[in-house]
């Protein structure tokens, strides 16, 4: 399993020091910049599980029309 987690900055390294002394555990730390292009990536993946719940009806869709109006 993979985690992301968003911690304080003056708590992240007691919890790094925790998560390090699990054995079972593997920790790396990534970047700002990074961790908002992890989130981006999560945010396109979603959009296109909504796009594809929408073709296949389980989802309710709107026109482009609509969409346009609202903006």
């Amino acid at each position: 399993m993979l985690l992301l987690i968003n911690i304080q900055d003056k708590k992240a390294d007691r919890f790094m020091e925790l998560i390090k002394n699990n054995s079972d555990a593997k920790v790396k730390s990534i970047s700002a910049p990074d961790a908002e292009l992890f989130a981006e990536i999560n945010e396109i993946k979603k959009a296109f599980k909504n796009a594809e719940k929408i073709k296949a009806g389980k989802l309710k869709g709107r026109s482009a029309d609509e969409l346009l109006n609202e903006l």
